[in-house]
Parts: C-alpha cells; structure tokens; sequence
C-alpha cells in the first residue's frame, strides 16, 4: 500500500512542479504588481482602474461579446450532439474527431481564414455577389469578432456535452417515449436536465477564455474594436506599465471566479452524481 502512494507521489511530482513554476509563482507575481504602484508602495488603484470610462466599456463589450458567443455555441451544440447521439456516435467517435480536427491547425492561420471570408473583397461577398445578394460589411464588426470565438470555441461546449448525453441510458429515453413524450418534451423533461453537468462546464471553459480573448480581436476587428484582453495586452506589451496590467488582469480574475462560482453552485444543484432529481 505505501509502495503504491509513494509511486503516485513519484508521477504527480513532475506536474506539482509544472504547476508550482508556470501557474502559481506566476500568479503571485501578477498580483504583486496589481497591489503596487511604480515605486513598489501598497495601491489598489490599479484594481479600481477597470472602472475606469474606456476599461468599463472595453468589459461591457468583452461580456456581451462572452455572453453572445457562449449562448451560440449553446444552441449550435445541442442539435449536434442530439445528431451525434442518433447516429451512435457514443462508441464511433469518428465524427468528433471530425469537429477537433480544425484544433490541430495553427491557431492564427485559422482566424486569418475568417479574415479573408468576412472581408469586404471576401470569399463570403463573392459568393453573395454571385447570387445577386448585396455585399455585407462584417468586417471589423463585433459581428465578426462573435463568429471568429464562436468557430474556435464552439468544441469546448459540444465535447462535455456529448460526454454527458452519451452516459444517459437509453431506457431512460424510451421510456420517456412509452409515457407519450414527443421528441421535444423527451429533449425538455429528460435530455437537457440530465446534461446539465456537462453544460454548465461548456459554459465555463468557453465563456471565460471568450471574456478574455484579445487576438481574435486583433485579426477580424481591424484594431478598431476594443475588449478587455486587448487593453491588458497594450499595458503589458506598449506602455510597459505592469502594475496597471496587472491589476486589470486581477480585477478581471474576480469577475471570473465569481462566475465561476455561481456556475459551479448552480450546477451543485443538480446532485453530485449529474441527476437533475425527478424530471417528470
């Protein structure tokens, strides 16, 4: 028995290492620098800073921008996985290595790609021409922003998902079915309280880094748009002022845990072991 803890200790050493030196001595780094100033003394201005006129707006939009994306990749999930689920996917995984395959791609190319669909001169406009349909300026839009999060991270929310709807029992559909529940009613009353689990982690692995994003931003907003991400980044990369980097990056971390938080309590709701309780 102590043979076998002290070789779990063994292999979890090179990851508690891993996590010590690139996550958590980083992260009190960070919130060294949002608690000083310049000159090292004791400040929560650069927290405070977030409510600043251009910082708040530049949040607001960043939240609508998470907000919308993740409600998308929600309703585009769903009918996916209910497809995947029909055609017994649970075992042949096939098509799902189909949707992450774009993921082994370069991560900037694949936003150039959108670059060059959604320019005014784009593929996407050309084709509209074609059809007699006007050209359609969603370039450098919040539009074009909202398509290029959702796109890289709408397989976030459909893996959990799956997983979670792949565990529902089949009898437990049927007999749903038995008691005269038509398809809509069997997705309503049985399906998506039983996938709650699975849904609440989709939100949180797409809503966060979607409230964080700044390079997609960058490439399909021309520069013209600004998110959070992309104020936190200049602070860091042109003005050099850490401290002030740092604690946007700090305030915007609370935000996030406290979502989090109320994510995760919502979820409690559901049971520890993914039951939604009775569902009729």
């Amino acid at each position: 028995m102590n043979n076998r803890r002290n070789t779990r200790v063994l292999l979890s050493g090179p990851y508690l290492l891993w996590a010590v030196g690139f996550t958590v001595i980083p992260l009190f780094v960070i919130i060294r620098y949002a608690l000083t100033d310049e000159t090292g003394a004791f400040t929560l201005n650069n927290l405070f800073a977030i409510a600043d006129p251009i910082n708040l707006k530049a949040t607001v939009f960043s939240l609508e921008i998470a907000l919308m994306s993740t409600m998308i990749c929600v309703l585009l999930a769903y009918p996916l996985v209910l497809a995947f689920r029909r055609l017994n996917l649970s075992k042949n995984r096939f098509m799902l290595f189909i949707l992450i395959l774009p993921m082994w791609m370069n991560f900037i190319l694949r936003i150039l790609a959108w670059q060059m669909i959604l320019s005014n001169n784009g593929i996407l406009n050309f084709i509209l021409g074609k059809i007699g349909i006007g050209p359609l300026h969603i370039a450098n839009t919040g539009l074009s922003i909202m398509i290029g999060v959702v796109y890289d991270y709408l397989p976030y929310m459909v893996l959990p998902i799956f997983n979670a709807v792949a565990e529902i029992d089949e009898d437990v559909i049927e007999a749903a079915r038995d008691l005269g529940g038509n398809s809509l009613t069997v997705f309503r009353k049985v399906i998506f309280p039983l996938s709650l689990p699975g849904l609440m982690s989709g939100i949180i692995m797409v809503f966060i880094p979607s409230m964080t994003e700044f390079v997609i931003a960058d490439i399909l907003g021309g520069g013209k748009l600004q998110l959070v991400g992309n104020i936190i980044e200049q602070e860091f990369t042109r003005s050099s002022n850490w401290n002030l980097g740092a604690g946007l990056s700090v305030a915007l971390m609370l935000f996030m845990m406290v979502s989090m938080a109320f994510t995760m309590k919502t979820d409690h709701g559901y049971g520890s072991d993914g039951k939604a309780g009775a569902v009729w």
